[in-house]
């Protein structure tokens, strides 16, 4: 054989074993935006197109498969995370359809924990918003890639340059357009693909769709967007850049893979258009989800911890390695509490045994299912890859992992935002409390930010979360699914405080009354302001004053006075606490005492010297330019500050700026009021500020009227 025949005969390619396959024919990926983007529609046509449902259910009837429960039906609105599973292409897509409002920012937070790839999807006329932000800097957090989908182009006064633009300004995005739309408005037809150059084009009344060949009055056009985008896409391909630099046309599969390789780095997003209501565009970006996002095996492979020793373990996403799957979302069934896990290596089955770390103890798992929203589907196994729900763990929480005894895994648990609102409730009848509890018990397993006390002073149930939506759904599933009437009271801001000033004192903790004794002499520097949220801790102690095994305890008793809050109950928060000095006895000292110590420290530290903070919270009010005035007005009379106003099509005015929540509660029936009902707003927590001190006296005399 000659040597250009050697060159010539194709390179095969090693067979790939069928757990190589199916892995790289899976894609996990959810859909995330803000509310009322369209996610929930967009998941229910991809349903439909994918034959996975036979028919349409729509949002706005209250029949959305992915919107399975009573209150989202109600309300029109998504309030938990759905799974499901769907085929296109022979692929195997996991989907999970996540909830668009700020007071739900959980559910985002941990499905995107799982997921490895994302849809993000924007509206065609506002473009980026709000919640479209917060979801973004999530993503951006667990480093998901992402494939945008601009939605509702059929709507007055949407814009696709717009919101790419918007894309690229709000959120930093690197979007790269691979589709440029046909008409606009009502005249909105189709797409034009520009990386294959073909047309997609529906009719109103159809759902089929028609491909052609570039209309030839759009042709000049899409030849100038598709080498735009073939220059912004064309350094993630090495063999396509060389092609470009040289002036040499570059072929579909190296466009593919070009667009594949950066969306997979992050470092560009893919940005394609439709109208998800009338079905257009969404057999696009089904293709873009297949041909974009990555496979399980094309993600870095999740890094966990040995619980024992620390060590950090990084195991092959592999069926045949030991087991180790992440749950991440709990739910409460009457059928059966059901457990979300992601598993990333090895392989569970149905009736065997699997360790918790946390709880040191092994749970059975009863049974497997894949989840169609609300509906079941059993199956015998789940392997490396996949995302499934399991039936009978009875004490498995989000973040928690399951794995094997001997060879135990940990991985890194979900951070949830603190909550900023509290509400006390109590059940109409007596009888009626055990049920409360219960429901309560199970409401606080399944949702990371909803937080649940009882008042030592009152003996009331206290319960806190996101928002005043989040807490009213509380309430009405607390009646609706678990039959508990109950009496609700006012909402409370969740106050924290701080150190007005930096102190310096000394905590004796001395005591001998026969026996051993306690002897402790912390010696503490207190400094506002620290640049954490919370509270930091630093030893700075030398010459061995306070011996190494006591300065834990110390910082424990410190953290332990701040967060009880003092004579009102507000935690404290933003403050460094220096231990630089102390004593200690050979005989009396002890951790205890030394704990003692440290709250006596701070205790001090806290005399007459205490801040009230309360939340900050960022807004964006809509509403037409006519309020503009009134909107303002009405804010700034709540100590709101306007930031910024833009001006958006159809006559419609943004205003953007803090205030606090405490000045908040109902205010989406005034906003109603001024603006005759056309006028909606959207917050989300930005930090913690002092209180001006006319208003700081009323809260803690209220406060104190309560003790």
């Amino acid at each position: 054989m000659s040597k250009s025949e050697i060159q010539d005969k194709p390179q095969e390619r090693p067979k790939l074993t069928k757990e190589e396959e199916r892995l790289l024919k899976t894609r996990n990926f959810g859909i995330i935006a803000h509310i009322d983007a369209g996610k929930t529609t967009v998941s229910e046509r991809i349903l439909y197109i994918t034959g996975r449902s036979h028919k349409v259910g729509e949002v706005h009837e209250g029949t959305a498969t992915m919107d399975y429960l009573e209150e989202e039906q109600k309300r029109g609105i998504t309030i938990t995370s759905a799974a499901t599973t769907c085929q296109w292409r022979s692929y195997f897509l996991s989907l999970i359809d996540t909830p668009g409002h700020v007071d739900f920012t959980a559910e985002v937070e941990r499905s995107l924990r799982v997921l490895d790839g994302a849809v993000g999807v924007f509206c065609g006329v506002a473009g980026v918003q709000p919640q479209s932000e917060t979801v973004w800097r999530q993503a951006n957090r667990y480093n998901v890639p992402r494939v945008a989908f601009v939605n509702k182009m059929d709507r007055t006064g949407a814009n696709f340059e717009r919101a790419v633009e918007t894309m690229k300004a709000r959120l930093h995005a690197n979007a790269i357009p691979l589709q440029m739309p046909i008409g606009a408005e009502k005249g909105f037809k189709g797409v034009i693909d520009l990386v294959e150059m073909k047309a997609y084009t529906w009719d109103d009344d159809a759902r089929d769709v028609e491909i052609t060949d570039v209309p030839a009055d759009l042709r000049a056009e899409a030849e100038l967007r598709r080498e735009a985008m073939i220059e912004g896409v064309a350094e993630f391909y090495d063999p396509m850049l060389e092609k470009f630099v040289e002036g040499e046309p570059v072929t579909i599969d190296e466009i593919k893979k070009a667009v594949r390789a950066g969306t997979i780095a992050l470092k560009m997003t893919p940005v394609l258009c439709g109208a998800a209501f009338k079905d257009k565009g969404v057999q696009n970006l089904l293709d873009a989800v297949v041909d974009y996002l990555p496979s399980p095996t094309e993600v870095p492979p999740i890094e966990g911890t040995d619980p024992e020793t620390g060590e950090k373990i990084v195991r092959p996403l592999r069926s045949s390695e030991k087991p180790g799957a992440l749950a991440f979302k709990t739910i409460s069934d009457p059928n059966g509490d059901l457990t979300f896990v992601r598993l990333y290596s090895g392989t569970i089955e149905q009736g065997e045994r699997y360790y918790n770390p946390r709880t040191r103890r092994e749970e059975r798992i009863g049974r497997i299912v894949r989840m169609h929203a609300a509906q079941r589907e059993p199956i015998d196994s789940a392997r490396a890859g996949d995302i499934v729900a399991v039936i009978g763990v009875r004490d498995v929480v989000t973040g928690d992992t399951l794995c094997s005894r001997d060879t135990p895994i940990v991985y890194e648990a979900m951070q949830f935002p603190d909550t900023v609102i509290s509400l006390a409730i109590e059940p109409k009848a007596n009888a009626d409390r055990d049920k409360l509890s219960t429901a309560i018990g199970k409401l606080v397993r399944e949702d990371p930010t909803f937080k649940a006390r009882t008042d030592d002073q009152t003996g009331q149930m206290v319960i806190s979360g996101m928002g005043e939506l989040h807490l009213e759904i509380i309430c009405s599933r607390i009646e609706r699914e678990f039959k508990v009437g109950i009496v609700q009271g006012r909402p409370k801001v969740a106050y924290k405080q701080t150190l007005t000033r930096a102190k310096d004192v000394e905590a004796r903790h001395i005591k001998q009354s026969g026996g051993s004794g306690q002897y402790a002499v912390s010696r503490v520097k207190f400094t506002p302001g620290s640049e954490d949220d919370d509270v930091v801790f630093e030893n700075a102690v030398t010459g061995g004053s306070v011996p190494k095994e006591y300065i834990s305890s110390v910082e424990a008793g410190i953290r332990s006075s701040a967060k009880s809050g003092g004579r009102l109950g507000y935690p404290y928060v933003k403050f460094t606490a220096e231990l630089y000095d102390g004593q200690a006895h050979d005989v009396d000292s002890s951790n205890m005492a030394f704990e003692a110590s440290g709250a006596l420290a701070f205790r001090l530290a806290a005399e007459n010297n205490s801040t009230l903070l309360e939340p900050i919270m960022r807004i964006e009010i809509e509403c037409p330019e006519e309020y503009v005035g009134d909107v303002i007005g009405d804010l700034s009379s709540r100590r709101g500050i306007v930031e910024e106003m833009v001006a958006k099509p159809g006559g419609i005015n943004a205003v953007n700026g803090k205030v606090p929540l405490g000045e908040m509660f109902q205010y989406s029936t005034q906003l109603r009021s001024i603006t005759q009902g056309r006028g909606h707003y959207t917050m989300e927590p930005f930090a913690y500020e002092a209180v001006p001190p006319n208003i700081a006296e009323k809260v803690l005399a209220e406060a104190a009227g309560q003790k």
